[in-house]
């Protein structure tokens, strides 16, 4: 454990590790959850020192992002390194947020509990100058929203997908 400031948000689903994966990894589920705004995945590499790239768009705006895998234990756990990235995938400061760290470091864990799975999700500044670091404690007690948000899509979309599957 570091002494840096960490988000924690904790989440049991009412589905199957297996599915609740699939959703984590297939980009075309992915993309249905992963953000309000429409996500398109241009490139998804679920290996170790893979990438994913994702685009957010809304109205006439795009924000990037890049991931690069560090851990894949499949229906268990996922790292991997998160930046906002330019055009052409650099990591850039955050568009909206200068402070923001460059990159985040993002930990997934799956913890099967029979027919429901619990979800830990882990955000901690990675490499973060004092500034970043300070920017992403001041927002930690804001995050949730946006992945709660995404969370409520990924309910609807695993009672859609128990309905195709019995």
């Amino acid at each position: 454990m570091s002494n840096l400031p960490e988000y924690l948000l904790d989440r049991v689903f009412d589905a199957l590790r297996e599915m609740v994966w699939r959703a984590w990894t297939d980009p075309e589920l992915l993309s249905s959850w992963y953000a309000r705004e429409e996500t398109i995945i241009h490139k998804f590499d679920l290996k170790p020192g893979g990438l994913g790239l994702n685009e957010m768009r809304w109205r006439d705006n795009s924000d990037r992002r890049k991931i690069v895998f560090q851990e894949v234990a499949p229906h268990e756990k996922l790292v991997w390194h998160h930046s906002s990235s330019d055009s052409d995938w650099n990591i850039i400061a955050n568009p909206m947020m200068p402070d923001w760290p460059r990159v985040i470091l993002t930990i997934v864990t799956l913890e099967h509990m029979g027919a429901k799975t619990k979800v830990r999700l882990t955000w901690e500044p990675f490499e973060a100058t004092d500034a970043e670091i300070a920017c992403f404690a001041g927002a930690v007690d804001n995050m949730s929203g946006g992945w709660e948000s995404g969370y409520v899509i990924m309910d609807e979309m695993f009672v859609e997908l128990q309905a195709v599957n019995t």
